[in-house]
């Protein structure tokens, strides 16, 4: 049976032997509801790499002890991809980062967009950064990852152009590109950097800022897609490419 996945804040120093205290939400999931008692095994994770298998030894409201079994330390994968996600209308946008989160993205960064529906301002905008942050890490541990990622606050088109100029290699999803994104080469340690466009399409000056700074502009295929699925279907294609999928 697969072991449930806890998030504490960290692990770091911790050796087999060890007493673990699991606190707040958390905890409060792990004994209410998945109902875990004392002598039960569980993963805990920090997210940052380090990822222990433990034994249950003590439970209360909103707290849980666990004795530490083994430990394993994983490097951070690479290529390390960046996803820049316009903001979609409606709850695409928690979808998008679901998904992302599933496929292996090591960063999230949603995008205010010229044609972007949706709109984060003010109270909402705090309120859907932290939606967004807390679906990424519920997806991080179902899907078993060693390291969450991570999702930034909102970045302006400026922003992402200083984004794709850092990284080894930017692409920018366009129906009417004429590069297909199966042509070009996938670097295998780095940054990659994908940006996806609103419900609207990009603007012709969004595509030329983002190309000016160094990215492609390509096309996955004749199928145009959903703002939610076309990031998930690039990461994917790109990541098949690397030793991150070869294993």
């Amino acid at each position: 049976m697969t072991l449930p996945v806890h998030w504490v804040e960290s692990l770091a120093g911790v050796v087999p032997g060890d007493l673990v205290e699991v606190e707040g939400d958390e905890a409060h999931h792990a004994v209410a509801v998945r109902r875990l008692r004392d002598g039960e095994r569980l993963v805990l994770t920090d997210g940052a790499g380090t990822t222990l298998t433990g034994v249950v030894r003590a439970t209360g409201k909103r707290r849980l002890t666990v004795e530490v079994g083994d430990v394993v330390n994983q490097p951070e994968p690479e290529p390390r991809v960046t996803v820049v996600q316009a903001l979609p209308k409606g709850d695409r946008g928690e979808l998008a980062v679901e998904v992302l989160t599933e496929v292996g993205v090591a960063t999230v960064v949603p995008w205010a967009a010229a044609r972007s529906v949706a709109v984060w301002r003010g109270d909402r905008a705090e309120k859907s950064l932290g939606r967004w942050r807390a679906i990424a890490r519920e997806a991080a541990k179902q899907s078993r990852r060693s390291w969450f990622p991570q999702v930034e606050p909102m970045a302006t088109t400026p922003g992402v152009c200083d984004l794709v100029g850092r990284a080894e290699l930017a692409v920018v999803l366009h129906e009417d590109a004429t590069t297909a994104l199966a042509s070009l080469a996938v670097p295998a340690r780095g940054s990659v950097v994908v940006v996806v466009g609103p419900e609207g399409g990009l603007t012709d000056d969004e595509v030329a800022a983002f190309t000016d700074a160094g990215a492609h502009a390509v096309r996955l295929g004749d199928e145009v897609l959903r703002t939610s699925t076309a990031g998930v279907v690039a990461v994917a294609a790109l990541l098949a490419r690397t030793g991150r999928w070869a294993r």
